[in-house]
């Protein structure tokens, strides 16, 4: 159906509830029950108008399987009885889906609020005035740095100016506008004129996240900020946070930035009421769900570690409370940290940080270089540290390929006589050690090999 016929299902309201949030949780969870997930991010479909980069799905075609319109009905029905405070619809692109005003609308009913970040590449007017009219109520566009770099990422031309026209259509249809920046090795030195222009251009809210090796990203490692960059790159946040209190623009760092280093609370003090990160949360108060009713802990990641079971076969509530896959973060204990992060004084609060920017990196989480705190210690000690690709990724979606972490001498002429003091080579994953700190991956698959070729031919 076109999205005009579409349009004529929505049922008619005189007013929709105001949608609980996914703050809604925050003062009753209780650490002795299981917690009920306030925020939900939901691949409505794997299609998309762009092929991105740094697309952790490696989005382009809509999958297969992906659910109708009845069953993802029902799935916000189960959303809300869970417990669900927002929804916030994703891609690939929500709006390549007509019906998705039909699920915004559910969402609304059902007392949830309704949000979708989107590229917008070709959000049109019809798009914006149907979803303004369905009940969304913020739209996030990706903008990734100033024009040369959005568009080399996104890679489609007239990207940029096709993002920010975006905006201007929602602003116009009556829903608020927020922006969301990955921050890579184009962007980081843009921060500022690109803060001015989305200022300029209506936002209320802007998000940063460093761009994770994971997906079409693994294939482009130049992408990635270096951890030791980590050290300036907070220093232009700091001025960046500055110039969002003028402009009246809410910052609010992705769970991927950070962490605990002196601008820590500057940064995310509209975001959690203690002021700095608190672990990741993933299976906590977080859930994704793919296109195809895939249920997981994490949206920014996927596969068979990750993706717990699908709404086909078992109900939300059941994967949400029990599945293995799901659960991980709510299970993890000190014993799962390795690296530096096992000695860190922040390790018991953090736990490692962002599991989908350390567990792409290096096989399995609990050691994460993508800290600011540990970019700080490093360059105390004359340190900084580097990743490397040692291990292509195989070009799945959510899939990754391994790096390793150096350490060395911060000084180049000290660095070329020494050479690393230290490498942090990958580890197996959680489908070979579910929880703990795992073994190196280099010794566990010569196990492997000298076990294959021990083993008695078959006859």
């Amino acid at each position: 159906m076109g999205l005009q016929d579409v349009r004529k299902r929505l049922p008619v309201v005189s007013q929709l509830p105001k949608g609980r949030g996914r703050r809604h949780l925050h003062e009753e969870r209780d650490p002795q029950r299981v917690p009920a997930p306030a925020l939900a991010v939901w691949e409505f479909t794997l299609a998309c108008d762009q092929k991105c980069l740094h697309c952790g799905p490696r989005a382009g075609e809509a999958r297969d399987d992906e659910l109708n319109t009845e069953e993802a009905l029902a799935l916000v029905d189960d959303m809300a009885d869970l417990g669900v405070g927002e929804v916030v619809l994703i891609g690939g692109e929500a709006y390549l889906r007509n019906d998705f005003i039909l699920v915004i609308r559910r969402i609304r009913e059902r007392g949830m609020a309704a949000t979708m970040t989107t590229g917008g590449y070709n959000l049109t007017r019809a798009r914006a005035e149907a979803m303004v009219e369905a009940g969304i109520e913020s739209v996030s566009v990706s903008i990734d740095g100033l024009r040369e770099s959005h568009d080399h990422v996104r890679n489609r031309p007239q990207s940029w100016e096709r993002a920010f026209a975006a905006m201007a259509e929602v602003r116009a249809a009556g829903a608020q506008v927020a922006c969301n920046t990955q921050i890579n090795q184009l962007t980081r030195n843009e921060l500022l004129p690109l803060l001015e222009l989305l200022a300029a251009a209506g936002i209320h809210a802007w998000q940063l996240q460093i761009t994770m090796p994971h997906g079409s990203a693994a294939d482009h490692p130049e992408l990635l900020v270096q951890p030791y960059q980590f050290v300036e790159l907070f220093e232009m946040l700091d001025r960046v946070e500055d110039r969002c209190r003028e402009l009246g623009v809410t910052i609010w760092p992705g769970n991927n930035l950070g962490y605990f280093g002196p601008f820590e609370y500057k940064l995310r003090r509209h975001q959690r009421g203690e002021g700095h990160f608190s672990g990741c949360n993933a299976g906590v108060t977080v859930m994704g769900i793919e296109s195809n009713g895939a249920i997981k802990s994490c949206p920014s990641v996927g596969g068979p570690t990750n993706i717990g079971g699908m709404v086909r076969d078992d109900s939300l509530h059941s994967l949400w409370q029990s599945a293995p896959e799901v659960t991980y973060v709510r299970q993890r204990t000190l014993d799962d940290l390795w690296g530096y992060c096992r000695e860190c004084y922040y390790g018991p609060t953090c736990m490692g940080g962002c599991t989908a920017a350390s567990e792409p990196l290096l096989g399995r989480p609990g050691n994460n270089p993508f800290c600011h705190h540990r970019a700080l210690e490093m360059d105390r000690m004359g340190m900084r540290e580097r990743v490397e690709l040692v291990r292509a990724a195989p070009g799945l979606p959510f899939d990754n390929g391994l790096f390793r972490v150096i350490r060395e001498p911060k000084d180049p002429e000290q660095r070329a006589r020494t050479g690393p003091v230290q490498i942090d080579d990958p580890r197996t994953s959680r489908l070979v050690h579910p929880l703990g700190s795992g073994q190196l991956l280099s010794e566990y698959e010569e196990q492997l090999r000298a076990a294959a070729a021990t083993a008695p031919a078959s006859g």
